[in-house]
């Protein structure tokens, strides 16, 4: 079985909504399971999932990078937050060769599940990224 048949397949077998935005890329969507938009993508030979959290702030980023990089050290099971552009993002890679389905859905709900649990954490630096 190719890879994209293969990580679609996930998707499809776990029940997860989802649009393919490429023949390597899906967006993930699904609110009925509490998941956050994420985007899954073929980098060969890196699985990539990663959601948007929030643009960096104007006002307290070191602050904010800190707490991040402690939340990396303690509280992700499966990836880590950066820096992409402008945006803080939580990404996770996974080797395509030999991910399964339990190691594909631990990264999308360890994503999901940091999101919840540091949302207030993080909330106090939203309206500071818009100042």
């Amino acid at each position: 079985m190719s890879t994209l048949p293969k990580i679609e397949q996930y998707l499809i077998d776990l029940g997860i909504s989802y649009q393919e935005i490429s023949n390597n890329s899906w967006l993930i969507e699904d609110e009925n399971k509490g998941y956050p938009k994420m985007l899954v993508s073929l980098s060969d030979p890196l699985v990539i999932i990663s959601a948007d959290v929030m643009p960096v702030p104007k006002k307290n980023a070191e602050q904010l990078f800190r707490m991040l990089l402690e939340l990396n050290a303690t509280d992700l099971l499966h990836g880590a937050y950066a820096i992409s552009g402008n945006d803080i993002i939580v990404i996770d890679t996974l080797q395509q060769a030999t991910l399964d389905k339990e190691e594909f859905l631990a990264s999308i709900e360890s994503i999901s599940f940091a999101l919840l649990e540091h949302y207030k954490k993080l909330a106090s630096y939203i309206h500071k990224a818009e100042e």
